[in-house]
């Protein structure tokens, strides 16, 4: 749609964008593999061939040796991939056709270009274009993707069947949503975006389904400074209830990222056997052991903001904490056991400011799915969670996961662009969910409140993860680490 906007808006000519496409790819592999002297290039029917073919020309004009595989004859190519098609022909560039419903092709070149499918594939790729992927897999050589990895959907970052596993992705104008979030990670390498110099008022007008790219670096303006006159009471205080016989690690984790995190005071609300250790590890936190509902009135009359859930168990104890902290309509940010009892528990009614950070199992009980539904179009899926549970009130929902989704009522979704594989652990979602509770608890509007906290969490996990290796990483590891993301600004 944004190269639409450039060529219909702006006048300027597609084989033009076409060009600036193609030649950003070929210097996007001359930087990735500065020793390849040999290149194969695959292309489809579309443009997304006509930017193969740039790179092709790019490539055969610098010396190279160029093995392009046409998919299909070359001559059925039309518009600007034509074009593209005859300027490398022009350029001396040979073309090996191959049939395209039965492709056999041997990979001559160091580097590979996967430029057979683009971003307008939304069916099941098609048995032919299966065996050429296929035949690139196998190659086992590095994989340039132009635009997206041929077989993954654009918009979803579903596989269609059958998808490239490249080494790096060059994308073009305009983030694709489908490569940030689901299983893309593991098809797309790192990306990187070429603008093409289009003019900047394309993007305004993106349309209904845009998504925003969430990073630290802009997120972090959500959190507020504080005055020289600062005392605690204005940063919020913050209640975690939770951590069930066993789990009082949970609520310990939460409690401590909301203090790291800026929150003036923290309280929790567990059994009574996990009071001794919490304080023994953060003696900042104010710890009560409860047995019964009722005991949690006062602390959540002097609560700005609830983090219910972690470690919360599902037996009737955390059953009746979670009833009593939603009959309070108190400002609530709810995790882990307690996304399990709001599925079936949802409040009818609230006034205060409602957050969810479900993963995908949990998105899929709270939409009565399955995780294999929610994974197929996690956008929907999280349009669909605020769908049921926005209510009236101030909402965001965080699908947790390979670029974690947020999404709110009347605002795109954003999807955060940070975060590594380390994350995998246990504890992450409770370091979140604290994370949250406390920005909010500053403050801070939902949305802008849990968009902030999600970035700071997944950027906090990519700090320690290129210091100290993926492999290992804790979820109390991301807490120092927050503390000093958090301060670099003041200095």
């Amino acid at each position: 749609m944004l190269d639409r906007l450039a060529i219909e808006r702006h006048g300027i000519p597609g084989i033009v964008l076409m060009k600036r496409a193609g030649e950003a790819a070929w210097r996007s592999l001359r930087r990735r593999w500065p020793d390849a002297r040999a290149i194969t290039v695959v292309c489809g029917r579309g443009n997304n061939a006509g930017d193969g073919y740039i790179v092709a020309g790019s490539a055969l004009a610098q010396g190279f040796d160029v093995q392009l595989v046409q998919l299909g004859p070359a001559e059925a190519l039309r518009g600007d991939a034509a074009r593209a098609r005859d300027w490398a022909r022009a350029g001396g560039l040979a073309i090996i056709e191959v049939d395209s419903d039965r492709p056999e092709f041997a990979v001559a070149g160091a580097v590979v270009v996967d430029a057979l499918l683009g971003t307008g594939a939304t069916g099941e790729v098609r048995p032919g274009f299966a065996r050429a992927i296929e035949i690139i897999d196998r190659a086992a050589k590095p994989v340039l993707a132009i635009d997206i990895p041929s077989g993954l959907c654009a918009d979803t970052g579903r596989v269609l069947g059958m998808a490239v596993r490249a080494d790096a992705t060059i994308t073009f104008i305009g983030m694709k949503r489908g490569l940030t979030t689901g299983v893309a990670a593991d098809y797309t390498g790192p990306i990187e975006l070429a603008p093409l110099d289009v003019p900047d008022d394309c993007y305004a007008t993106v349309g209904a389904d845009a998504v925003e790219a969430l990073q630290w670096t802009h997120q972090r303006q959500a959190l507020p400074e504080r005055t020289a006159t600062a005392y605690k009471h204005q940063s919020g205080h913050v209640l975690v209830v939770g951590g069930d016989s066993g789990m009082g690690g949970a609520v310990a984790m939460a409690a401590e990222a909301a203090l790291r995190v800026g929150a003036g005071l923290v309280s929790v609300a567990t059994r009574p056997e996990h009071v001794a250790a919490i304080l023994a590890r953060r003696p900042e936190v104010m710890v009560k052991g409860v047995t019964s509902a009722e005991a949690i009135d006062a602390l959540l009359a002097r609560a700005s903001v609830v983090a219910l859930g972690p470690g919360l168990g599902r037996d009737a104890w955390g059953h009746a904490l979670f009833d009593r902290v939603m009959a309070a309509d108190t400002a609530c940010v709810v995790d882990a056991d307690g996304l399990h009892r709001l599925a079936t528990h949802a409040p009818a009614r609230r006034s205060a400011a409602l957050v969810i950070t479900p993963h995908v199992a949990e998105a899929a009980s709270l939409l009565g799915t399955n995780v294999g539904e929610v994974q197929h179009d996690r956008f929907a899926a999280a349009a669909a969670l605020v769908a049921r549970y926005a209510g009236d009130a101030p909402f965001a929902a965080v699908l947790k996961g390979a670029g974690s989704v947020v999404a709110s009522r009347g605002v795109a979704a954003g999807v955060c662009l940070h975060g590594n594989p380390g994350m995998a652990s246990a504890g992450m979602g409770d370091v979140l969910a604290g994370l949250v509770a406390g920005v909010l608890a500053q403050g801070v509007d939902a949305v802008r409140a849990t968009r902030a906290a999600v970035c700071l969490h997944s950027f906090a996990a990519d700090r320690v993860a290129a210091r100290d290796g993926q492999r290992g990483l804790l979820a109390t590891d991301l807490l120092p680490e927050v503390r000093a993301i958090l301060n670099e600004r003041a200095r």
